[in-house]
């Protein structure tokens, strides 16, 4: 039916009005309040995890950080289950970015109960504090991520290409240095000598492996010094997608268009027309 597909709106009381422009936004005074609050929550709760996590810490606070842990948990809890109720569009909240991070944020506490292993993956909680560039309305460094995103975009076939190159030649690499080295000198088998390959271009270097005869020593440095290619070829490539000046239709280059940088305060997207007034993704003002 019409009226249940996802995406659309439902009816809501004034009262849930109230509360999700409280809770999903930042122009009012109660909203940027309740961010700031929230985000404070967010820091607190993972430094009780940090700390947690230190052996003699732990030994001496467990018992409190336990119950700041529950009281955190139920905390969050409260607050998602409220945007599920107050979301103009529940669907569409539940399913978005930040509906699965609020869920994250909360999951694992219960989770916990029945694998006790579980419980650091509250660090997650750590992505909610993103929500600190609505409220300070940073939304010039949000157009530039949105430009750098776009660009990235554009170069993706170009790098994905280069990066297959890169994976054929490692696995060459690999194979060339188990010919030469062999388990003897602990090349043990094909991937771990590609595991050495991949170490060796990256110029990480751990150590752990490494070549012992002459002619294996020529190949490590040979990939030594395509290393430096492999970091610099992805690098140029995306600072030459950043550099060059946005085109109009006839070709001519232009400088940054407010079409290109007119974001939306709520949902920080760009690409709208030049003479839009709301956003054609959230359609609030812009």
């Amino acid at each position: 039916m019409n009226s249940d597909r996802e995406g659309a709106a439902r009816v809501s009381t004034p009262a849930q009005r109230k509360v999700a422009e409280i809770i999903f936004g930042t122009e009012t005074f109660w909203g940027k309040w309740f961010d700031l609050i929230l985000i404070g929550a967010i820091i607190t709760s993972v430094m009780v995890i940090f700390l947690d996590s230190v052996p003699a810490l732990h030994e001496l606070h467990k018992k409190a950080y336990f119950e700041l842990e529950w009281f955190f948990t139920v905390f969050f809890t409260i607050e998602y289950g409220t945007r599920i109720w107050c979301s103009p569009n529940r669907r569409k909240y539940v399913f978005s970015i930040w509906g699965v991070v609020d869920l994250l944020a909360i999951l694992p506490t219960y989770v916990a109960l029945f694998l006790p292993e579980a419980a650091p993956l509250l660090i997650v909680r750590l992505l909610r504090t993103i929500r600190i560039f609505r409220v300070l309305r940073l939304f010039k460094l949000m157009s530039h991520a949105n430009r750098l995103g776009a660009e990235l975009r554009k170069t993706l076939p170009i790098l994905v290409v280069y990066f297959a190159a890169m994976l054929i030649i490692t696995v060459i690499f690999g194979c060339i240095i188990y010919v030469l080295e062999g388990p003897n000198n602990g090349f043990n088998s094909i991937p771990s000598s590609i595991y050495w390959a991949i170490v060796t271009f990256t110029t990480v270097g751990y150590g752990d492996v490494v070549p012992i005869t002459v002619a294996g020593r020529a190949v490590a440095a040979a990939g030594m010094l395509l290393g430096f290619l492999s970091i610099a070829v992805p690098t140029g490539i995306i600072a030459a997608a950043i550099m060059e000046k946005p085109r109009n239709r006839n070709g001519s280059s232009v400088g940054t268009s407010r079409n290109y940088e007119k974001n939306c305060r709520n949902c920080a997207r760009a690409g709208h027309d030049k003479d839009a007034d709301y956003c054609k993704f959230c359609g609030s003002p812009l």
